[in-house]
């Protein structure tokens, strides 16, 4: 007999005893032997005939039983269809029709349960396509119950499994009880396949590089650190792929591109989550101008392809027009457009005294911020929020991108963009730094900073890096795409907890169910 644990619910108890009840009349509730599956559900509606013999698997969404009648629903991973089950043409394993019928689907079938049916096809007189079941399987016993979205009359929606904190720690629940979700997840797979399918047509190869790092480099931010036990060193998640990407265009490649997990020991909010998804491409003999041509055809591409719309995109209201060209504005001119303040020649002093009057950090913070981080603060909090239409914001200062060559018209500025929707941004990019002495001694300015202002984030000097550099880089253009970014975008969904599967939370408190 099972031993029940004090902190079971009611019904969990009661489908626990139905297990064993299942046992001891000889039926397997997890058995092992293949379910010949014959279509899908959604198959099923597009290609409707009546009479069709059919076999089917998925989870049992709702059940009705009505004296010698019942109906439910089914769902597969396609989809959901409605059953019909009636005791005189319905059979199980291990039972005659008299048992099956009374025993084992009145009292042993629970809403959640996953099962097999067979039977044939019809539409009832309101015209909705059903199965007439005469066999039924049991392939899996749920021993919690479903939550149970009611619908009324007029589609109010009662009792939904809403609850952001349940649903991200329960995915799997979510996913099978609110279709929306399914939906939102499919179409990340779609922009991924269709970026994938774009750059493998323009001749790029897809190429996989170290998340274990020895240095973590390509990025000024907090690394998550590790230690291997059989090399003796310590090692780190990475940050950025993009220095192993660099080293393969020093390598040979012509292109090359990554979807890099990646990984940052620092904040969380409903645009920041410490594991995150990059595209980073890297093309050889092309710069910063070639890049954003480059960058506004792919977007428009996956937006026509993946949304489907040619017109505007509307999305908290907002409308968002992918079809024109995008505008591209010095990220300096942007800040003084919307603040009034010229920070063309400012020396860090001034800065301070700038955030100050924005408000934009307290005296604590602000002391420790490089004059970058306070250019890039500004225009974050002050400025970014007023590009909804795609916006290449230019030419950055040189101080906020260390990685990136000198602008070749513009003194003290470097031939960096940032892709901005809807206020937020998407993409970074660069025409990338190639001679080697330079990179060193950006390097060592960016360690000098970070060890004398005692800061968390700081850049790494990766030594075999610029080794890598000394045997000569071609002139290069690099982009790092936010996946998760992009993908709320397309999704219109305002969180990026809604679009991974199993965001970062907190550790669940003990007793929680």
């Amino acid at each position: 007999m099972l031993h029940l644990s004090e902190q079971l619910s009611e019904q969990q108890i009661i489908r626990r005893k139905k297990l064993d009840q299942l046992k001891l009349l000889g039926i397997n509730p997890y058995p092992s032997e293949e379910y010949y599956i014959t279509t899908t559900i959604v198959n099923i509606q597009k290609k409707f005939t009546e009479k069709k013999t059919i076999s089917i698997a998925g989870r049992l969404i709702r059940l009705r039983i009505l004296g010698k009648a019942s109906f439910g629903e089914i769902q597969d991973h396609t989809g959901r269809i409605q059953i019909y089950l009636n005791k005189n043409h319905f059979d199980s394993e291990k039972m005659g029709k008299e048992d099956s019928y009374n025993i084992f689907l009145k009292k042993l079938i629970d809403i959640g349960d996953i099962i097999g049916v067979k039977g044939f096809l019809f539409k009832t007189k309101m015209d909705e396509i059903t199965i007439h079941v005469h066999k039924l399987t049991l392939l899996s016993k749920s021993l919690r119950p479903l939550p149970q979205v009611k619908v009324d009359q007029n589609k109010k929606i009662y009792d939904a499994f809403s609850n952001t904190e349940q649903r991200y720690r329960m995915r799997y629940v979510d996913l099978i009880v609110n279709d929306h979700v399914k939906e939102i997840f499919l179409k990340r797979t779609r922009i991924i396949r269709e970026m994938r399918n774009f750059l493998d047509k323009k001749g790029y190869i897809e190429v996989e590089t170290p998340t274990l790092q020895s240095i973590p480099g390509g990025a000024v931010a907090r690394p998550f650190v590790t230690y291997h036990n059989s090399l003796g060193i310590p090692l780190y998640l990475r940050i950025a792929n993009e220095l192993y990407l660099k080293r393969l265009i020093i390598g040979g490649f012509h292109g090359v591109y990554e979807f890099s997990k990646n990984f940052r020991n620092e904040g969380m909010d409903r645009i920041h989550n410490p594991e995150f998804t990059v595209l980073e491409l890297y093309v050889a003999y092309k710069d910063y101008y070639w890049m954003m041509k480059f960058t506004e055809e792919l977007i428009k591409c996956i937006y026509n392809k993946v949304v489907q719309k040619k017109d505007i995109f509307i999305i908290e209201n907002k409308n968002i027009d992918f079809q024109k060209s995008f505008p591209r504005i010095p990220i300096l001119d942007a800040i003084k457009t919307h603040t009034g303040f010229d920070l063309i020649k400012m020396e860090e002093k001034d800065l301070r005294k700038v955030c100050k009057q924005l408000n934009i950090l307290n005296i604590k913070e602000n002391i420790k911020m490089s004059k970058a981080k306070m250019i890039e603060t500004i225009f974050e909090e002050k400025c970014e929020k007023h590009y909804i239409d795609p916006t290449f914001i230019i030419d950055y200062p040189i101080e906020m991108s260390p990685l990136t060559k000198k602008h070749r018209y513009k003194e003290n500025l470097s031939e960096r963009f940032e892709l901005i929707i809807n206020g937020q941004e998407i993409a970074n990019a660069y025409s990338e730094l190639n001679d080697p002495i330079d990179q060193l001694d950006r390097f060592r300015e960016q360690i000098k900073f970070s060890e004398k202002k005692s800061t968390d984030e700081s850049m790494f000097l990766d030594k075999d890096f610029i080794r890598a550099l000394e045997f000569g880089m071609p002139p290069t253009a690099g982009i790092g795409i936010g996946i998760d970014r992009l993908v709320m975008l397309l999704t219109k969904q305002n969180s990026i907890q809604e679009v991974l599967f199993f965001p970062q939370m907190r550790t669940e408190k003990e007793g929680k169910k």
